[in-house]
């Protein structure tokens, strides 16, 4: 048997969403109910199908595993189509307790205040989810929300778009005078810096405030890893003695204005520092005669081909004597 998504916290086709978590699921787990379509009992050839089982809440979601009547013929035709791929959505029918307009709790493209606490009535099979047959609302007394684009419900309020405030008696300006009054609403959005934020053109101060606040979440997150990243590269650059410990800060406001990239680049030109010691140390062996010794052989076989002519060519009286004392006999004169 396939389990299924019966509901998330996403925008739904009512211009609403609704809180996983707020769904009171104590009624419908006594009376698991599962319909088609939404049917309810008093219409026409409409019948439960069968019962959900397993009805648990994952994060945001709400899951579910349909199970239908076997003595029922339409529910077997039913399940036939959900079995073999042809149906595969199921939809909660719920009560709304409580709403809230809270701009924290608005997503993107939301228009009506957000569910957050209702009741689940019954599950359904439907053939086509997001539209309104795909969830259903019902106020007091069960009954059906009908919505509209654009109209209003008591149970389910539209989002109010805050108006401009009209300016005080005898605050009017003047003529040429600039409207500089703080109680007038000056900060209406145009279409495209909506469209920058992600949000269509009829999104809501509260849509647009809500997205600016994800938007600040964000760069400040950044700062925080750019800043991290900055301050690790001076530190590793004092270890590596490219720079004083005493230049710390400066250079982390260098990072911070030129960019951690800029900053590596920088550093990267820097030789490290060395201690006298170490100064003396090399003076040392790159003094004439501070060098590594000459090698010595004891017999012609150890010294490398590539040696063993040079030897020959420029110190013909040491390889004489390596010859000797390879094979015990005077070397033959060479050319």
């Amino acid at each position: 048997m396939k389990e299924v998504i019966i509901s998330t916290e996403a925008v739904n086709s009512y211009g609403s969403r609704v809180l996983t978590a707020g769904i009171d699921l104590s009624q419908y787990e006594r009376n698991p109910v599962l319909l088609w379509m939404h049917r309810r009992s008093w219409e026409p050839g409409a019948m439960p199908i069968g019962k959900v089982e397993n009805l648990r809440i994952e994060g945001d979601k709400l899951i579910g595993t349909p199970v239908f009547d076997q003595n029922d013929d339409f529910a077997k035709r039913i399940e036939s189509k959900w079995e073999n791929g042809y149906l595969r959505m199921a939809s909660a029918g719920l009560e709304t307790v409580e709403t809230s307009p809270d701009p924290s709790l608005v997503l993107p493209g939301q228009t009506r205040v957000t569910v957050t606490r209702s009741k689940l009535v019954e599950v359904s099979i439907v053939d086509i989810g997001g539209n309104d047959e795909a969830l259903q609302l019902y106020g007091q007394e069960g009954k059906l929300l009908k919505l509209a684009a654009g109209e209003e419900c008591p149970r389910l309020p539209l989002l109010q778009l805050k108006k401009e405030t009209e300016p005080e008696p005898g605050n009017e300006p003047g003529e040429g005078e600039e409207i500089n009054n703080p109680k007038i609403n000056l900060t209406k959005m145009t279409t495209e810096q909506l469209t920058l934020l992600g949000l269509p053109a009829t999104a809501t101060e509260e849509q647009a405030t809500a997205a600016l606040a994800l938007m600040k979440e964000r760069a400040d997150s950044a700062a925080t890893i750019e800043l991290a990243a900055v301050t690790q590269t001076v530190d590793q650059a004092v270890t590596e003695r490219r720079i004083l410990a005493e230049q710390r800060d400066h250079y982390i406001k260098l990072g911070k204005a030129a960019g951690v990239q800029m900053l590596r680049d920088t550093l990267s030109t820097m030789p490290p520092q060395r201690k006298p010691g170490e100064v003396i140390n090399l003076g040392k062996q790159s003094a004439p005669g501070g060098g590594e010794a000459p090698k010595t052989y004891t017999k012609l076989s150890e010294v490398p081909e590539a040696e063993r002519l040079e030897l020959r060519k420029n110190n013909k009286a040491e390889y004489m004597r390596l010859f000797k004392e390879e094979y015990g006999m005077e070397c033959p004169a060479l050319d």
